[in-house]
């Protein structure tokens, strides 16, 4: 089982788990206003809050770093507090200003004061809505499943000890760093499109009794979504495979590059197109199913979660750290047939097909297939032992075979082309400004 790394070794390791903690109740506090603003599109607070509280996170960081490196993971954990404590002080300053001005009042906003945010009983209704209760418990029970498939090679990584501290620093670094796309690109369009399904169309409603003009908009943007994830998805794994070993051996050095580090990158870069389509199909699913299917989905994430952690212990006995990566792959491929499944039968009593954006156009295939083969080639020859020259050539044969699929998408996808356009890069320009 599991226990703590020896103190003189790794000091300060109990106090640190413990501020981590506290870092994690801290941000709990804000999870309601975070939900406020995200219901009411409220992008910029977002972006600003989370913005703010990492800059002060990471400057705290470095200052520690630079000025008391002796204290360890100190230095970590009270990064983490006050990342946490910036968010919530973001949240609480905003509200506090917005709830009850003259703009909350024309948007016709449903909060009047930051008190009204508090646990309390309503006059003349029940302590308990019950319908909203039993929804929320669906959904709390969702989550924690999820939680076990999203982290559940952590858990097992933790309490089984099956991988020893330098292995699970290596994985930990090759998820951190293929995580990143997922974090910065997938996760927003998720979130946002997330608002988008489930305030167009009516949770728990059949097809046929919808707005048909909102069935037919939602249809193409989930078309465009799962076009757009999957190209990009594709693109990562097949430019991820033959560049892993050298941006790894950039990043870290041969500490990274000679040992299991590509292997692991390689096999991530396969497992982010699977977060990729995942993440869409579910977004669309989690925003039109009733309670009902909540509850029946809740038993199918329980098989999911046992057999995943079951496989996560076996594959990683066998394989290492690359068996935690495959056991997520099957994880996230079953999810993903679920979801496949429920989208084919949303959408069977219609015209509308948005499952085809999981098929992109012949010509890009071949892109993506004569790309991989010219890398592959390109890193057996040139990388990584031959001097900065011949690195720079395998970045450029990479960067002309990317110019190439780039612009077979361009002249092939041009319904996704022109989605993007008029759809995600007016929106995302807004954010920023």
């Amino acid at each position: 089982m599991a226990h703590a790394p020896d103190p003189e070794s790794i000091p300060h390791y109990v106090p640190a788990v413990g501020l981590f903690c506290l870092a994690a109740l801290t941000e709990l506090l804000a999870e309601p206003l975070w939900v406020l603003a995200h219901a009411h599109m409220f992008v910029r607070l977002k972006v600003i809050a989370e913005s703010l509280a990492m800059i002060a996170k990471c400057l705290v960081t470095v200052v520690m770093v630079v000025s008391t490196p002796q204290w360890g993971l100190y230095i970590f954990s009270a990064a983490q507090c006050v990342y946490a404590g910036f968010l919530l002080l973001c949240y609480v300053l905003y509200f506090v200003r917005f709830l009850g001005s003259e703009e909350a009042e024309k948007k016709l906003f449903p909060v009047s004061h930051i008190k009204d945010l508090l646990p309390s009983r309503v006059d003349h209704e029940p302590l308990l809505n019950w319908k909203l209760t039993t929804l929320t418990w669906s959904f709390f029970k969702q989550s924690f499943l999820k939680q076990i498939l999203t982290e559940g090679e952590r858990y097992v990584m933790t309490f089984l000890n099956v991988l020893n501290f330098g292995d699970q620093g290596v994985y930990d670094i090759i998820n951190n760093l293929g995580s990143m796309v997922a974090r910065f690109l997938f996760l927003p369009i998720e979130e946002s499109f997330y608002v988008f399904f489930a305030k167009v169309l009516e949770r728990g409603r059949d097809v046929r009794h919808q707005k048909q003009e909102e069935v037919s908009m939602v249809a193409e943007v989930l078309e465009c979504l799962l076009k757009l994830v999957l190209l990009i998805g594709l693109i990562i794994t097949v430019f991820g495979y033959a560049y892993s070993h050298l941006a790894l051996d950039i990043y870290g050095g041969e500490l990274l590059s000679s040992g299991a580090g590509p292997a692991l990158l390689r096999c991530y870069s396969c497992y982010v197109l699977l977060l990729a389509i995942n993440g869409v199909t579910e977004c669309f699913v989690f925003a039109t199913m009733s309670k009902e299917e909540v509850d029946r989905y809740n038993l199918v994430m329980l098989g999911l979660s046992a057999s995943f952690l079951l496989l996560s212990y076996w594959l990683t006995w066998m394989l290492g750290g690359v068996g935690f990566i495959l056991a997520n792959c099957c994880n996230m491929a079953l999810r993903i047939t679920h979801s496949i499944v429920y989208i084919h039968r949303y959408f069977l009593q219609s015209e509308y097909t948005p499952l085809w954006g999981l098929r992109p156009h012949s010509a890009v295939i071949i892109a993506l297939g004569l790309s991989s083969i010219l890398t592959i080639c390109s890193e057996s020859m040139l990388c990584c032992d031959g001097g900065w020259l011949l690195r720079l050539v395998h970045v450029a044969v990479g960067g002309v075979c990317l110019m190439g699929v780039v612009i077979t998408v361009f002249l092939t996808e041009t319904k996704l082309v022109q989605f993007v356009r008029t759809q995600l890069l007016p929106k995302y320009s807004k954010k920023r400004t």
